[in-house]
C-alpha cells in the first residue's frame, strides 16, 4: 500500500491502539488490557501509519533469551488485507532478529495469515522443562497464555499456537 509506514510506537499512540484493538477485544480475538498495561509495553510495540494516521499495531514481548511472542497485532477496521498486518509483523519480525531472538510464538485465530509469514502450529511445550520451571514464575498473562495454564484457558477458546523459527 501505498504511504504505509512503520515505526516504534510512541506513548501518544496509545489511544490509537486502543481504538483499534477495541473491535478485536469485543469478538474476543484479542485479549482486554487495560490503558496502563499499553503505556507499561509501549517500547515493545510497532505502529503502521499511512499519512500520519495509525493504521496497524503490533508488539513483539521477549519472554526467554531465544523466545519472543508477538501480541496485539491488530489492523483498524477497513485496512484489513492492504498490507498492514505483513508490514507490522516483518518489522517485529525484524525487531526479534535485531534482539538476538532466535524463535517467535503467537496464539492466533489468524492461522493463515502466520502460516504465510512461516509460523507452524505447535503442539506441547516450546521451551526444555527447566525454562519452563523459570517461567513459570512470571505474573504475565501472555507468558501464562505460552505455557498453557489452566488459568487462561477462557481467554485461549480456539487459538492455534504458532511458532517462526528464524
Amino acid at each position: 500500500m501505498t504511504g504505509l509506514t512503520t515505526r516504534p510506537a510512541r506513548t501518544s499512540d496509545v489511544r490509537a491502539i486502543r481504538d483499534i484493538v477495541a473491535p478485536l477485544v469485543a469478538a474476543r480475538r484479542l485479549v482486554a488490557k487495560d490503558a496502563v498495561a499499553y503505556y507499561e509495553s509501549i517500547q515493545q510495540f510497532r505502529i503502521a501509519e499511512i499519512d500520519g494516521i495509525v493504521v496497524g499495531c503490533g508488539a513483539l514481548h521477549v519472554l526467554w533469551d531465544d523466545l519472543a511472542e508477538v501480541r496485539t497485532l491488530a489492523t483498524a477496521p477497513g485496512h484489513a488485507g492492504h498490507g498492514v498486518g505483513h508490514a507490522v509483523l516483518e518489522a517485529l519480525i525484524d525487531d526479534a532478529r535485531v534482539l538476538g531472538v532466535q524463535r517467535i510464538f503467537c496464539l492466533t485465530f489468524e492461522t493463515g495469515f502466520f502460516r504465510r509469514h512461516g509460523f507452524q502450529p505447535i503442539d506441547g511445550q516450546a521451551v526444555p522443562p527447566e525454562v519452563y520451571a523459570e517461567l513459570l514464575r512470571s505474573y504475565d498473562e501472555g507468558v501464562a497464555e505460552f505455557l498453557d495454564l489452566e488459568r487462561v484457558k477462557p481467554n485461549t477458546l480456539g487459538n492455534t499456537r504458532m511458532l517462526l523459527t528464524l
